[in-house]
């Protein structure tokens, strides 16, 4: 397994855009848990508030909602971590066009792989080589494929883009298989590759990633972020004006890449919701 601290600063830092990169066939399911663990009859849809904890070392606090439990160490504020949470909530609101049952199995895989999310204060964090153990040991009992940060800049799309990364790459790949499933089976491949034969998705950042598998796995959770991030109209708002995906609205993905739209049209509004501008405009308001 690579080691997540190392792999995260690679993801933070990197920007390689001078090498030939291609979605290959085998893909790392590295960032997540195998084996699913046993639930009894724990509330899905329940939100908690922030309790102090040593039990997920090195961080020192942690918030449930939803099957997710995000850590942060004492630099990360308890506002951050509850709109964090209450983001996460309303994208599992449920409505008229809800498919509860598709949606409690996809909150029932969040929880029984154990889905965490690690919280972080600004990109100039840093752990000493303790830390750094603890937070490996975390990465062998725990389903963790990403990071949010705070006090960082386009922070909306920080935090929306690394919950679904969770979401995704655990939630959709376990509930949507054929779909969403980080394999070269599913939908999700086949798109990610006409998007990229097509030159919408520039996947030569990720050339730097030395394992092929687990280059394999981001450029598919990056995909995924980017088709339901696109489909909700979050970019011309939230950002970022400049990236590896070059399409902006949800007009221009059915437009140019109608398989992409389908994929999103088909499965996410019946387990996913966009949630509201006034609490996705609460981590500009709390940014500056």
């Amino acid at each position: 397994m690579i080691r997540f601290s190392l792999f995260i600063t690679f993801i933070i830092c990197s920007c390689s855009d001078n090498k030939e990169v291609e979605l290959g066939d085998e893909i790392a399911l590295d960032c997540i848990q195998h084996t699913p663990i046993e639930t009894k009859d724990e509330e899905l849809y329940g939100l908690e508030i922030v309790e102090r904890t040593n039990k997920f070392l090195p961080f020192t606090k942690k918030l449930k909602v939803c099957g997710i439990t995000l850590v942060a160490r004492n630099d990360v504020s308890d506002q951050f971590m509850e709109n964090i949470a209450k983001t996460i909530k309303e994208i599992f609101i449920t409505s008229d066009f809800t498919d509860t049952i598709r949606q409690q199995q996809l909150l029932i895989s969040l929880l029984q792989y154990k889905t965490l999310i690690p919280l972080f204060y600004s990109e100039n964090w840093s752990l000493n080589t303790e830390e750094e153990h603890q937070l490996d040991l975390l990465v062998e009992q725990y389903s963790m494929c990403d990071i949010i940060m705070e006090g960082v800049d386009n922070p909306t799309m920080e935090v929306v883009e690394h919950i679904l990364h969770h979401v995704s790459d655990i939630g959709l790949h376990y509930t949507y298989p054929e779909q969403w499933g980080l394999s070269k089976h599913s939908a999700l491949y086949a798109e990610t590759q006409k998007a990229i034969s097509k030159e919408y998705y520039n996947v030569a950042q990720y050339g730097d990633i030395e394992n092929e598998d687990v280059r394999n796995r981001v450029i598919l959770q990056e995909y995924a972020y980017w088709i339901i991030y696109t489909s909700w109209d979050l970019r011309f708002t939230y950002g970022p004006e400049k990236s590896e995906w070059s399409i902006f609205s949800s007009a221009e993905l059915s437009s140019k890449l109608e398989g992409s739209y389908s994929l999103f049209q088909q499965t996410i509004p019946k387990v996913m919701t966009r949630p509201r501008d006034v609490t996705l405009n609460s981590f500009l308001e709390n940014n500056n």
